[in-house]
């Protein structure tokens, strides 16, 4: 019971985080507000808010969740994915967005410390200063290329899981329930994988140029798309995919089938 409800507590979570990098992105491509941001950004920005550090320490704490839980599915294979090759490839994926969770956990953790006055310039700064560090090392200029590469393999990889995965199957609703909500995976995660694209992009521009200042961050990508011809309508359509998926995440968390491991020494 308690791993269900920790599983719960962290999709909500994911979705509360989505559904504000939407709306932030959104505002941002009406031209409401400034910069757009990422999820980092996102975090952020709701720390500036009225009560917002009590609002990092419930994010956080929610992610942390979600990462147990992302643990659990990967390493112990709660969602009995087995050994073949699709099994293990689902549950690597699992284990890297453990990962990422753990570092948007300790971020919103961060911020119950520290909340920086301009969260966009923040995320280029620490952008470029990370940059700069992999730069710095033997073979840094290719180590950044790979880093952009990798980047862009994760875009591509949101888009294809869109396209070929059954993201209802794990869901204990109706049957018509589960076709009017797939949808709004299939956008999700479109939209993120797009999202990636363009940083991807300038991260691989700056290990071949090995200017760590061309490095930026999500939400700085994303202004760079808005600057293009029909840039703000790309980024409104990107901004509603970010609402879809965070929307998803909080249909999982009231949805999604939570099976414990059968046992916890399953080596993955």
């Amino acid at each position: 019971m308690l791993v269900e409800w920790a599983a719960r507590v962290g999709y909500g979570a994911r979705g509360f985080v989505y559904l504000s990098v939407g709306v932030l992105v959104l505002l941002a491509a009406m031209d409401l507000i400034g910069d757009s941001v990422g999820t980092k950004g996102a975090l952020a920005w709701l720390a500036t808010q009225p009560l917002g550090r009590l609002w990092a320490l419930l994010i956080g704490l929610g992610l942390a969740a979600f990462v147990m839980w992302r643990v659990l599915q990967s390493v112990f294979d709660a969602d009995h994915e087995g050994t073949s090759w699709n099994g293990l490839g689902t549950r690597m994926s699992q284990l890297f967005s453990a990962f990422s969770y753990a570092a948007l956990a300790v971020a919103a953790f961060s911020l119950l410390m520290d909340t920086p006055d301009d969260p966009a310039a923040e995320g280029v700064a620490q952008s470029q200063t990370y940059a700069s560090t992999v730069l710095a090392l033997p073979f840094g200029k290719w180590l950044l290329v790979a880093g952009g590469l990798a980047i862009f393999s994760i875009g591509v990889s949101n888009i294809v899981k869109a396209v070929r995965e059954d993201f209802t199957e794990y869901l204990a609703c109706s049957d018509r329930l589960c076709r009017r909500v797939g949808p709004l995976a299939r956008i999700g995660h479109v939209a993120r994988g797009l999202a990636y694209l363009p940083l991807a992009a300038l991260v691989v521009l700056a290990g071949l140029h090995a200017e760590a200042a061309d490095v930026t961050s999500f939400g700085a990508a994303l202004d760079a798309v808005e600057r293009q011809p029909a840039g703000p309508w790309v980024l409104a359509v990107a901004a509603l995919g970010f609402v879809a998926f965070g929307a998803f995440s909080f249909i999982e968390a009231r949805f999604r089938r939570i099976r414990p491991p059968r046992k916890l020494k399953s080596p993955l």
